[in-house]
Parts: structure tokens; C-alpha cells; sequence
């Protein structure tokens, strides 16, 4: 089992907004760039908008971030598009079998180790921000 795309996506998404801001950044024009379907594109976009890291108008083509690339952090793309929820980024099995000594507290044990896991996961995309992803691919190469 691995994150949701819509996490890698949405960083697409905004990434490709800002790097596209002189010119129309429709769900077609992101669409070829990720290389899915704009009506994928057009549903990531309505999660992004409801988060308030975009802006878009219906009717007019393009969109437009709506913060300043040093205050989206990646913890906010991976909140905006759903991707988990909180502690349940790993599952844990059900039922296991109480009359065994390790089925009957491995939930407990486990579960402890993947709540820390996600948090220190998190503390990582808290700190890393829309701006060092533009930064660090502006660096190896030119923007379609």
C-alpha cells in the first residue's frame, strides 16, 4: 500500500502554476503536463481551492496560487488533497486472535510505532515548502 497519488499531483499541480504564471494554466494544460485526465485535474484543483492554496474562477481558464510559495508547505498539499487521515496512515489488521499472546497485543504495540512514524513523517512536510520544490527543480532544468 503507498500514499495517493493526489499528494505527488497536487505538488505537480502547484508547482507547474507557478512555474506557468505568465500564461493560462488550465486543467488541460496541467493535464498534459501530469499526464492524466483534466477531469482529475479539475477534482485535485477543487480540494486545492478548498484548502485556499488556489485560486481559480469557473468559466475563466487558468488558476493562480493563492499564498506565497515560502507559506505552502508540503503538509498542507498532503492535507488539502485527503491523502490520510490522521493516524491512519497505516493499517493495522483486525481480529486478530485474543487467545494468542501475540495476536492479542500486537494492535497496541504496532500501533504506537506507525501514530509515531506518520507524525515524524508530517514534521518532515511541515518543513519543506512549495518554494524549495520550484527551487530545486529550476535547478535542474529549464520549465516546460
Amino acid at each position: 500500500m503507498s500514499i495517493s497519488s493526489r499528494f505527488a499531483v497536487g505538488i505537480h499541480i502547484l508547482t507547474l502554476i507557478e512555474s506557468n504564471k505568465e500564461g493560462v494554466t488550465s486543467s488541460e494544460f496541467l493535464a498534459s503536463s501530469v499526464n492524466t485526465n483534466p477531469a482529475v485535474i479539475r477534482k485535485l484543483m477543487g480540494m486545492l481551492k478548498k484548502a485556499g492554496l488556489i485560486e481559480v474562477h469557473p468559466g475563466i481558464a487558468g488558476a493562480k496560487l493563492a499564498k506565497e510559495l515560502s507559506d505552502i508547505t508540503m503538509f498542507d498539499v498532503y492535507k488539502a488533497v485527503n491523502v490520510v487521515k490522521e493516524k491512519e496512515l497505516f493499517s493495522i489488521h483486525e481480529n486478530p486472535n485474543p487467545d494468542c499472546p501475540v495476536g492479542r497485543n500486537i494492535q497496541n504495540t504496532i500501533e504506537q510505532l506507525f501514530t509515531a512514524a506518520q507524525f515524524a513523517m508530517e514534521k518532515v512536510l511541515r518543513n519543506v515548502t512549495l518554494e524549495d520544490v520550484v527551487k530545486d527543480i529550476a535547478t535542474n532544468e529549464n520549465i516546460c
